[in-house]
């Protein structure tokens, strides 16, 4: 008689389930040992990895950059597959090379002596709440005295820590802290600036704060930088050297992974409805007798068995599954599962392109070549200065800019409620709101500085007409309800270790050791502790988890955790 195959399901095509199963099906020996099934519920590869294309040039809906290229094995397989050059155009081809054009509300262009204090301010303290070693502590010298931001930072997580209490304290609480010390250090009186009509130094400052916050906010995908943990900060890593894109785009990497995977093994268009497993031994209700421990119920009404499953969906979908009267697990998961899941923060971040048709402005902005990278300074929401034409879910937009250059696709970031809210606009209305904003900022001779009326709307007409937009809509997406995961206030570090945890335990010690060990494994983003969020973290907890189970067969010996 011929013994089973062990049957493993990896639920999700993404970078995770991809990984895991390149892993399991080239190890050695698995071929023989192994019935491995990769079901994805769309019907593509990839999950939040989609490259497609965008008024002829190369773009990523999803996943972007790759964070450091210094031991990144996101980098490390796109060198082995050439990926990393082509002769067709791509998102950031030329990285961030451009200095940015900084223009506050009313067609105001920021002089570098206004912007730059502002800018290395938030920098470092944002250095500081990351641990990092190096602090910028030469002399700052837009006011008398030399300025250290190591000592500013102390003195921000103090009186936020004995405010906010231990353990409560967020990034945002931290930043405006920091904020506020340095006005008081700096003794920052609210004066006028010269030359900047309806700006007094003070606002202007907290406007310029408030881009580089909304920028954070698109880093981390915490709508509220308030919500984000201060203490978990430290715990996040990042690998040495530039951030670069990936010329032949990011889902050759996930294409090539797959590329060693036997014709059939993803299946495409299976969406698990339900996940049966047994915690304890005891048949549940409604299942067969059968050997294999794990029973998917799929939307279209097929089942199949499994002895493991890894589980590769987003936190945004655990989230709402285990909100559900009727969740996805059954019996549901466990409590130290669950409330991790609850603590943990995702949020949503979409990206606008747009393809630019015209623009009468300044003579400066007129050539496509010439549109600038363009950091945006607005109005708080609630001054009467504001200018009321613009739509309030671009308030929170810090950037537009082109590609690359020459490229007349412009490209903006969105996060939090602006996000939402931009998937549900038509693109009439998406478009009206952005050509409404970047014309009143592109509308002056912005060298004059005397640029606004009473009302802070330009007084020189100025337009700027895109012809079409292309939007990510992540939040909607069922398969994904969200982009990425942060650690929100009042999770830590140890929740997304628990989110690693495989059920039951695979230590034949424990109390669940009646049970058939490993019946589900989880990867995925959200399943690493200090790399969370991006696509290396996902790509190790694959490798994570299908060496989990080489490990369990003794087909390797113990490797590093990733």
């Amino acid at each position: 008689m011929v013994a089973k195959k062990s049957r493993i399901v990896i639920i999700g095509a993404g970078m995770a389930g991809i990984t895991a199963a390149n892993k399991l099906y080239t190890a050695a020996g698995s071929k023989d040992l192994f019935e491995l099934v990769v079901v994805e519920g769309g019907e593509r590869i990839g999950g939040r990895i989609n490259t497609s294309e965008f008024g002829g040039d190369r773009i990523e809906m999803g996943a972007t950059w790759i964070h450091g290229i210094g031991g990144s094995p996101v980098h490390k397989i796109a060198q082995e597959i050439n990926a990393l050059e082509s002769a067709h155009p791509w998102e950031c081809m030329d990285g961030s090379s451009d200095e940015p054009t900084t223009v506050a509300e009313g067609g105001l262009e920021l002089e570098p002596d206004v912007v730059d204090p502002i800018s290395s301010l938030f920098k470092n303290l944002m250095d500081y709440a990351q641990g990092k070693q190096v602090f910028d502590e030469s002399p700052e010298r837009e006011c008398n005295g030399d300025f250290e931001y190591s000592k500013l930072g102390d003195e921000a997580s103090r009186i936020c820590a004995s405010n906010d209490g231990v353990g409560k304290l967020s990034v945002g609480s931290f930043l405006r802290q920091g904020l506020d010390t340095y006005w008081v250090w700096k003794k920052n009186r609210d004066e006028q600036v010269s030359g900047y009509t309806n700006w007094s130094r003070k606002l202007l400052q907290e406007a310029i704060f408030a881009m580089h916050e909304n920028i954070q906010r698109t880093y981390t995908s915490a709508g509220d930088l308030l919500t984000l943990d201060y203490n978990a900060e430290s715990e996040y890593r990042m690998f040495p050297g530039e951030e670069i894109t990936i010329a032949k785009g990011y889902l050759s990497i996930v294409q090539s992974l797959a590329s060693v995977l036997p014709p059939g093994l993803i299946q495409l268009g299976k969406k698990v409805r339900k996940i049966q497993w047994q915690p304890d031994n005891r048949k549940n209700k409604g299942y067969e007798s059968d050997t294999r421990p794990v029973k998917l119920h799929f939307s279209d009404g097929s089942v199949l068995l499994a002895d493991h499953v890894i589980v590769t969906v987003s936190l945004g979908v655990l989230k709402a599954s285990i909100c559900q009267d009727s969740g996805m697990f059954n019996p549901p998961l466990p409590r130290f599962k669950t409330e991790a899941i609850s603590r943990l923060g995702f949020g949503v971040v979409n990206k606008l392109f747009l393809q630019l048709g015209s623009i009468h402005a300044p003579p400066k902005f007129q050539d496509f070549s010439k549109f600038p990278f363009l950091q945006m300074v607005f109005h708080r929401a609630d001054s009467e200065l504001r200018n009321k034409k613009i739509p309030w879910w671009m308030r929170k937009t810090a950037s537009l800019c082109p590609l690359y250059h020459d490229s007349s696709v412009l490209l903006s970031w969105f996060a939090g409620e602006e996000a939402r809210a931009l998937e549900a606009l038509s693109d009439e209305e998406i478009i009206n709101g952005v050509s409404q904003t970047v014309s009143s900022f592109l509308s002056q001779n912005s060298h004059s500085h005397e640029l606004c009326n009473g009302n802070g709307n330009p007084e020189e007409n100025s337009e700027v007409k895109f012809s079409k937009v292309l939007k990510s809509q992540w939040g909607s997406d069922p398969l994904f309800l969200g982009s990425y995961s942060y650690v929100a206030v009042g999770s830590s570090g140890e929740d997304l270790d628990s989110m690693a945890e495989p059920l039951p335990s695979d230590d034949s010690g424990s109390a669940a050791s009646s049970s058939p060990p490993l019946q589900i494994l989880f990867a995925g983003e959200a399943t690493h502790r200090t790399h969370y969020s991006t696509t290396h973290g996902a790509y190790c907890s694959g490798l994570r988890e299908a060496n989990r189970l080489l490990q369990h067969y003794q087909l390797v010996g113990v490797q590093k955790n990733y």
